[in-house]
């Protein structure tokens, strides 16, 4: 019988631990105990499942522990653990590592482990094998096997959820490859891409963001040339969009997990290799720049009005990397913030979707409602596109505003806007 581990229940695991709880006996693994007690209680913080969904899986007799012993005899062990960048954007594999060790340890014969984590080519069986092989004493491809299936979870989506997207699998061998390849057939609607190797099925997910993460730089340099030009950049997108084959990307902040630093991994391979890889490190620094722009314009969006800088109140909408979602990870919106206080400005944030229990959340100033008729604000920066913020109009967005509403939209999303991205 197949018995699953999946090792990290976040956004990405919890959902894959769901799907499979359908048809086999899972045990969701995470090293989070308050993690664990909260998914027992049918609450999920990152707003990927429902409640519903939850209770669903525990009934299918789904196990959410981490007690180590609880996954000792899963014969299939899927890591979906985080996989980060340092303070210098190199690759921090730590997570992945620490999880392979805890797998190495009780890993037994013909066990077979899947890595769902981005990562550069290589790492699978460079890296994470070396290890499995170390701890548990076992030869790889002949006493154990290995898989790589990326991940392609948005989070916040509901309608491109894990069953509905196309799933990239590889194998160590063709058999294993085969069988990596009708499990995740067995719950994915939209289908499975069997890739040659588990180094393709690597390099093709390092790929997806860096290829997004280069076009919304196009997009963002875009803008600052059309912004000297006095041209409403969001129009020129929509004229171009006419032609059939114009790709339409939008320009804005790029954070989270995923956009934001899978790029990074894919240019540490490359100059390890002696390659400089110009146009992807270019395309970094020009996303990275954004949050330095926005604050640009709204100081001098204030200075123009004769506002004052220090000890004036701005209101920032939006925290998380992106909207309708509640996760910070990499949000470029705290670098507003950060740069703002700088200024001496005191920074009060609105978002309803955040979690207020995230650590990232704990230093910033909260307002629980939108606050209709304060008169309070010296200028209100739209930082993500949060679907209720859509429908504020231009006399709520003066009924907040000390004097003349200076308004800074980043998505677009205001009705009227002093400046716009």
């Amino acid at each position: 019988m197949t018995d699953i581990s999946i090792i990290g229940l976040g956004y990405v695991g919890l959902p894959l631990a769901h799907a499979f709880s359908k048809k086999y006996r899972v045990t969701g693994y995470d090293i989070n105990s308050l993690r664990i007690d909260e998914l027992k209680s049918g609450y999920d913080r990152t707003k990927e499942l429902t409640q519903e969904q939850i209770n669903e899986s525990l009934k299918s007799g789904i196990i959410f522990t981490c007690d180590t012993d609880d996954i000792k005899n899963s014969n299939i062990y899927i890591i979906t653990v985080p996989t980060p960048i340092d303070s210098d954007n190199k690759p921090d594999l730590t997570p992945i590592l620490d999880s392979t060790r805890t797998v190495a340890n009780i890993l037994k014969k013909n066990d077979i482990v899947i890595y769902e984590s981005t990562v550069y080519p290589g790492v699978t069986e460079e890296v994470c094998v070396p290890i499995l092989e170390e701890f548990s004493k076992l030869k790889f491809n002949e006493t154990f096997f290995c898989g790589y299936s990326p991940e392609r979870i948005n989070p916040g989506d509901r309608e491109h959820t894990l069953e509905n997207i196309v799933k990239i699998t590889s194998g160590s061998d063709v058999n294993t490859a085969k069988k990596v390849d009708e499990l995740y057939a067995s719950i994915i609607g939209a289908g499975t891409y069997l890739a040659p190797s588990i180094k393709i099925a690597e390099a093709a997910k390092v790929i997806e963001n860096t290829q997004r993460d280069v076009n919304i730089a196009l997009m963002n340099e875009l803008a600052m040339i059309f912004d000297l030009m006095s041209i409403d950049t969001r129009e020129v997108l929509k004229a171009a969009a006419t032609k059939w084959n114009f790709i339409n990307f939008s320009p804005g902040l790029v954070g989270g997990h995923c956009i934001g630093i899978d790029p990074y991994y894919l240019t540490h391979k490359a100059q390890a290799l002696g390659y400089m890889p110009n146009l992807i490190l270019g395309a970094r620094q020009i996303n990275n720049s954004m949050s330095k722009l926005i604050v640009s314009k709204t100081i001098k969006s204030m200075i123009k009005e004769d506002k004052k800088l220090k000890d004036s109140n701005v209101l920032i909408m939006g925290v998380t990397f992106k909207e309708n979602c509640p996760d910070m990870r990499n949000s470029r919106s705290l670098d507003i913030i950060k740069e703002l206080q700088e200024y001496g400005c005191h920074v009060e944030v609105y978002d309803q979707w955040v979690d207020k229990s995230d650590k990232k959340s704990k230093n910033l100033n909260f307002i629980e409602e939108f606050p209709h008729n304060c008169k309070k604000y010296d200028a209100v920066v739209i930082a993500v596109g949060h679907e209720g913020f859509k429908d504020i109009t231009t006399k709520e967005y003066e009924s907040i505003s000390n004097g003349k509403p200076i308004v800074i939209d980043v998505k677009g999303v205001a009705k009227e806007a002093t400046w716009r991205l």
